[in-house]
């Protein structure tokens, strides 16, 4: 079995993507490869281009992203860490199945309405066919099973319907005249329910790195003292906290600042209620702090530490994607060969 992943490089990493995604990811790949399967991470830097970007920013970005992924417990020993520029199998992959993908297929995608708005005309052909390079991603180590969130269940189904298009069109025959087909076609996995992280300075805006305000968010660099101040002059209300979720209906902000205790301490928001009732965020804020710093602090010093070393990122990622092009190579070929495309 083979699991796989990729996440856009975006820079500056702050407590919203660790909880929301990487923190599963370090869990999937202990579980996973304690069972001896397969994980693949990847950085989707060819995914990046497909809205406007600084070439230099994403490079400084896709090694920062690195640090960052091994900083919070991907092992790039048992999983495989790469950048897909480095493996052309990916838009090699790509180019053969937009033969299969169908423009109707495309125009429903609800990312692509989105992101390119009423402004369709002027949108990169690369958006429109973003799906594609994700099916491509995917189908190219004959994944098994890849986590979905609810913004990527529909192209997960794309890449599947893409896979029973080819393999239905395509397919050769194996020694006893049956079908033998091309692709796998992958399981959803729903990871465990991430908590939502919001701004620090506005608890019904999420946590993001594109704030103005570094107060909004904690960054996996902060420093304890930075962190410690960042929680003392998080956004709250007078109220003391209540003994139940119910509540904090109406409270996002101390909503928020709860659920991320829960999330750090792996406890549930009744657990931290039941701990903190009728106390006021006097009380509650240097608590939350600490379990920030504790379980933080180290993912910070290591993540400083490796993202200055340019060197131990590249090699990391060449690494990877050497393993990532072994694997790639024989769905890559047996793709052509079903295409009746003449390789030498």
């Amino acid at each position: 079995m083979r699991v796989l992943s990729g996440i856009q490089p975006t820079g500056q990493l702050h407590l919203g993507n660790y909880l929301g995604a990487i923190r599963n990811w370090v869990a999937m790949q202990d579980e996973w490869t304690a069972k001896g399967h397969e994980c693949l991470y990847f950085l989707a830097d060819l995914h990046a281009i497909s809205m406007p970007h600084v070439p230099a920013e994403l490079a400084a970005s896709t090694r920062e992203m690195v640090a960052a992924l091994v900083a919070c417990g991907i092992d790039p020993a048992r999983s495989v860490l790469f950048n897909q520029a480095q493996v052309p199998a990916h838009a090699e992959l790509q180019w053969l199945l937009t033969g299969t993908a169908r423009m109707g297929w495309l125009n429903r995608m609800t990312q692509w309405k989105d992101k390119a708005g009423k402004n369709r005309e002027g949108a990169s052909v690369a958006l429109f066919t973003y799906p594609v390079l994700q099916a491509a991603d995917v189908l190219l180590y004959q994944t098994t099973h890849v986590p979905v969130g609810e913004d990527q269940k529909q192209h997960l189904e794309l890449a599947r319907d893409i896979a029973q298009k080819f393999n239905n069109d395509f397919a050769p025959k194996d020694e006893n005249g049956e079908d033998a087909p091309v692709f796998t076609l992958p399981e959803p996995i729903i990871p465990p329910e991430a908590a939502r992280i919001m701004s620090l300075r506005d608890g019904s805006a999420k946590m993001s790195k594109s704030d103005p305000s570094d107060m909004s968010r904690i960054n996996l660099t902060d420093d304890a003292d930075t962190i410690m101040q960042k929680i003392k002059k998080a956004k709250t209300d007078p109220e003391p906290l209540p003994g139940d979720a119910k509540g904090l209906e109406g409270r996002p902000e101390a909503a928020n600042l709860v659920g991320i205790y829960a999330a750090m301490a792996g406890t549930s928001v009744a657990a931290v209620l039941a701990q903190f009732e009728g106390k006021g965020f006097g009380a509650f804020k240097p608590a939350l702090g600490e379990v920030l710093v504790e379980q933080l602090a180290p993912i910070a010093a290591r993540y400083r530490a490796l993202r200055e070393d340019r060197a131990a990122l590249d090699a990391i990622l060449r690494t990877g994607a050497a393993k990532a092009r072994a694997l790639a190579v024989p769905t890559l070929e047996k793709a052509y060969q079903a295409l009746g495309l003449v390789r030498g």
